[in-house]
This record gives C-alpha cells, sequence and structure tokens, in this order.
C-alpha cells in the first residue's frame, strides 16, 4: 500500500507528527477508523514561568478552560513542567526549542500571568487571534487590555498592593474576562510513594519551618517552632518536620530537641506526597503552602509581609498575621531596626488554629 493512501487526523489529542501516537503503539490504531480518535478544535497557550507555587496556584484556570473550551489543546510554557497536571496537553519547558516550537505555532488564545521581560516578549512575538495578560510595548511589560491593567497597577505601587482586596485567583481570571467561581488548584500526586510514618494513629500535622533562602523576613524562630511541637505532642498530635535542603539542618535540630519526626528532604515529587500523608499544614507563604492548597489540607498560614487577602484557602484554612504590625511590605529581609513582626506571631495562637482545624470537617 502507498504511504499517501493513508489518512492522518493531524487535529487528534493524540496526534504527534514526529513519531507514532500511543493509540498506534498500544493497539495498532490507524487515524481512518480509530476509536480513540479527540478532535482538538482549538490551541491555548499560558505562559506561567515561575516560581512553582505561582505555577500551581494558576492551575485553577485549566478547570476554566476544559470546561468552556472542552475540545481545546491546553499547552503551556514554564520553567516547571513537572508540576503541571495530566489535563494540560502539552507542557513545554522554557527552552529555546520550547520557546520556538510555540512561535511557530498558532494559537487562539495566548494567556500570560508573568510581567517578567522575557515571558511578556514571548507573549508579543507568539502569533494568537486572541492575547491576555500582559506583552511588551517599547521594550517594557504592559496590560494587554484593561481587564489586566488591575493586577498590573497593584505590582507597581506598594500602597495599592496593600489596599487590594482580591485573591490571587479573582485576578488571573479576571484578567481572562472570567469570573472566579471557586475553581481549584490542580496537583497531581504520584502513588508510587510507600511511607511509613511512625504515627500509630495520631493526626499527622505538616510543620514545614522555612521560607528559601532570600525571603529571611518570613521566618518564624526555632524556639517558637519547638514549643510549637512541645503543645501538639501534648495533644497527641504527631508533627512531621518540612522543607528542602535549605531547611534540612534547622529540621534536624528541632527532631533531635522534640523528637518530632523528621524523614528529610526530597524531591517535588516525593515532597508533594509526603504532604498529601499529613492531616493538616502549618507553614509560611512557601511552596509546601500551594502543596498543601493544592492537595485540600487544612492549612495554618504565617502572612506577615504580602496582602493577606491574595490568598485563596477555599475555607480550609486560617490566615495568622503577627500582633504587632510588619513594616517591611514584600522585602526578603526585615529592616525594622525595632521589632521583628513574626516575634510576635504566638505560638498560642497557632496552637488554637491547629485545633480549630484538626477538629474542623474537611471541605472537599
Amino acid at each position: 500500500m502507498r504511504n499517501n493512501s493513508f489518512v492522518v487526523h493531524p487535529d487528534c489529542a493524540h496526534f504527534r507528527g514526529d513519531v507514532p501516537c500511543v493509540p498506534h503503539k498500544k493497539h495498532g490504531a490507524h487515524c481512518r477508523d480509530c476509536s480513540f480518535y479527540s478532535p482538538q478544535t482549538r490551541k491555548i497557550l499560558i505562559v506561567k514561568l515561575g516560581a512553582i507555587g505561582d505555577v500551581i496556584r494558576t492551575t485553577p484556570l485549566v478547570r476554566r478552560i476544559r470546561k468552556q473550551f472542552p475540545q481545546a489543546a491546553i499547552w503551556w510554557l514554564t520553567r516547571y513542567p513537572e508540576v503541571l497536571p495530566a489535563a494540560v496537553h502539552r507542557p513545554l519547558p522554557f527552552t529555546l526549542e520550547s520557546t520556538l516550537l510555540a512561535q511557530a505555532t498558532d494559537f487562539d488564545m495566548l494567556i500570560n500571568l508573568d510581567k517578567d521581560a522575557e515571558a511578556c516578549a514571548i507573549a508579543s512575538l507568539v502569533r494568537s487571534r486572541e492575547k491576555r495578560g500582559f506583552i511588551l510595548k517599547d521594550g517594557k511589560p504592559a496590560p494587554v487590555d484593561e481587564n489586566a491593567r488591575h493586577k498590573f497597577i497593584t505590582g507597581l505601587f506598594d500602597d495599592v498592593n496593600q489596599n487590594n482586596t482580591k485573591s490571587y485567583p479573582r485576578e488571573i481570571f479576571e484578567i481572562c474576562g472570567w469570573n472566579f467561581r471557586g475553581e481549584e488548584y490542580i496537583l497531581d500526586v504520584d502513588s508510587s510513594f510507600n511511607w511509613h510514618i511512625p504515627s500509630n494513629g495520631k493526626p499527622i500535622v505538616g510543620l514545614n519551618t522555612g521560607c528559601g533562602g532570600r525571603w529571611i523576613s518570613r521566618l518564624w524562630s526555632e524556639k517558637r517552632w519547638e514549643k510549637l511541637i512541645d503543645r501538639l505532642q501534648d495533644d497527641g498530635v504527631f508533627p512531621l518536620l518540612l522543607g528542602g535542603e535549605q531547611e534540612h539542618e534547622k529540621n534536624t535540630r528541632l527532631a533531635e530537641r522534640t523528637g518530632a519526626w523528621y524523614p528529610g528532604h526530597y524531591s517535588l515529587k516525593e515532597f508533594i506526597s509526603l504532604v498529601d500523608q499529613c492531616d493538616a499544614v502549618v507553614t509560611g507563604v512557601t511552596m509546601a503552602m500551594h502543596v498543601a492548597i493544592g492537595l485540600k489540607k487544612p492549612l495554618v498560614l504565617f502572612v506577615n509581609i504580602f496582602n493577606p487577602h491574595e490568598f485563596e484557602l477555599y475555607n480550609r484554612g486560617e490566615i495568622l498575621m503577627p500582633r504587632q504590625k510588619c513594616q517591611c511590605f514584600f522585602q526578603p529581609s526585615c529592616s525594622n531596626t525595632e521589632y521583628s513582626c513574626m516575634e510576635h506571631l504566638d505560638v498560642d495562637d497557632v496552637h488554637s488554629a491547629v485545633a480549630r482545624l484538626l477538629k474542623a470537617p474537611v471541605e472537599k
């Protein structure tokens, strides 16, 4: 049979073009009479490069896109494709190759939610019938239209940001011209990891003790973590210490002093799976916060240098702020010589919040 007699369906979700599709490899299917044929009538590109937590908290858009455009192919350009849900058809790592591919493809809609110059440059260069979010104008980031102007302005002026009452999900939905209706994060969990947590049936509370090496203004002292651990243990709760490589020494010390369980630090997929074992999580504004929200875990969230309205906890958490007002809005290190506001976030308040969340029914 001549090759030109074969029918192909380039609009199919399974079609690759460079290699055989999965239905062909698994079932020997051909396009002419394929029962797996899944036509995609439009292409939508999301540009959200990072950070990891920001990528995770942008995934509610995928829910709306799938509902509003069920036959759309969703592409996503990011530095962290490993956290994208399976609902994204074409994860694109932020590389030269992927950028060239995006530029050579015609899209029906492009959504750029980053105001970084490189993301805006890509949004300006990619061909798309509709563009939403941010592009470059005269070499500088700019909103595409009035829908993106609110988010653009809050990023320019601290006082405007501090007075903002919109959550991040609401803002990004408005950028797209949609109303936010409580759409949840989407975070896939690798179920292949087997955890042997010696909790003996006690409720497990994950304590994420760090905030990365840059944002030290958000740190809660080891002394206060120790006191919280002691209080939780007295309540019959099993504290599990969470963190990355930068928190390893701190968590090792806390484990030695208190007996709290610290299994070590892990890859991102393992970390997500470990957080999934928790009944509740205590953390500052970190990647772990977004992981916990994505996993629908009850959450105690420390907020000091950010606007608390920014965070959508979906009625499963409590936001705690220091009793002394933070004077270092959106600053990575504390410049206040009079006091550190995080020293005025009381252990009693955190302990009480954890107790309330463990008693409350979990909303799924």
